[in-house]
């Protein structure tokens, strides 16, 4: 990066994040400063902004654990990244040397699929695709039913069947329910620590962020049987977090539920309904399913690795390398 000649990078003001978001064309719900706040809540560290010349970074500073004064960068739960429509490699060498002059060790990066700033980084970003990203274009007469796979098709009719019927609230009045149904599925699937969200979150989501949130909910003989958290951020509607009973999931009524989302999207005026990934952005099971929600061809999801202090990596890690999980001192226990 020493060739290019970097920018003046500049931390940016909590009152003045979402403006300078909004000048630069990037204002989605995964860079707002609520959003970034709310997700240190999951990934502890300090929010932060960063612009040089058009681009902007929102990011998570953290301390590395056991190393005094070093640190490391990832992005918010999600997608994020840098974003906007300035020279990307001046960008990239405005930020080296801001990680140089603050201790910063290594950045993740989740790329944003539907910004595609994926494109931004320059060739010294050790670049990772992931499984894509699936998503339900809105804005188009087709008949969303019809564009959905046949075996979503009959889990959509064998709800109806059964009497389910779903309802939709923004913002939502609570969240307590539906945090206790998510921690109840999450414990079925015997996922990781991370997805157990603190009550912060929640509190966060249905406070600084509720007017962002849509909830749907499907209900069999008044009994929540199903539900889920979508993020407003025209002209993208995001899934967020969903979560069924197991008998609400043998009903079909999470595949009601993304229909509903995708009427509900159309109607308000959404361009695309953002799907996401498989866990971890792999090609799994969940990807499988949200793949099948829509004809549409999914968008390429990337992810950026970059190591500052090759020294301190070292050092961390016993490679230089950022191969694997990233960066590999953070790596879970067996």
């Amino acid at each position: 990066m020493t060739s290019v000649a970097a920018a003046r990078l500049e931390e940016v003001g909590p009152d003045e994040w979402d403006d300078l978001l909004q000048r630069l064309g990037v204002a989605d719900v995964y860079l707002q400063r609520r959003f970034v706040e709310a997700s240190c809540l999951l990934e502890p560290g300090r929010p932060a902004l960063l612009h040089a010349d058009g681009v902007a970074f929102a990011a998570i500073v953290r301390d590395v654990p056991g190393a005094e004064g070093l640190r490391d960068v990832t992005t918010p739960y999600g997608y994020g990244g840098p974003a906007g429509a300035g020279d990307g490699e001046r960008f990239y060498a405005a930020y080296d040397a801001w990680c140089a002059a603050n201790g910063v060790v290594t950045t993740f990066i989740r790329f944003h699929p539907l910004l595609e700033n994926h494109r931004l980084a320059p060739a010294s970003v050790s670049r990772e695709r992931l499984a894509d990203t699936a998503t339900w274009p809105l804005g188009t007469s087709e008949d969303l039913l019809a564009s959905m796979h046949a075996m979503h098709r009959r889990g959509v009719r064998k709800a109806l069947r059964a009497g389910v019927e779903v309802s939709a609230e923004r913002p939502p009045v609570r969240l307590d329910d539906f945090a206790h149904l998510y921690a109840a599925a999450m414990r079925r699937r015997r996922a990781g620590e991370f997805y157990f969200f603190p009550p912060a979150y929640w509190d966060a989501l249905a406070g600084s962020l509720v007017e962002r949130v849509v909830r749907l909910d499907a209900r069999l003989d008044g009994k929540l049987v199903a539900s889920q958290l979508l993020l407003a951020s025209p002209p993208w509607l995001h899934y967020h977090l969903g979560a069924a009973t197991g008998e609400g999931y043998a009903l079909g009524a999470s595949k009601l539920l993304f229909l509903e989302a995708a009427r509900w999207g159309r109607a308000h005026g959404f361009a695309e309904l953002h799907l996401g990934s498989g866990l971890g952005g792999r090609a799994d099971s969940l990807w499988t399913f949200k793949q099948r929600l829509s004809r549409a061809p999914g968008r390429e999801f990337w992810v950026g690795k970059l190591v500052h202090d090759a020294d301190a990596y070292s050092e961390l890690s016993g490679s230089a390398a950022p191969d694997g999980f990233f960066p590999a001192y953070r790596a879970p226990a067996p």
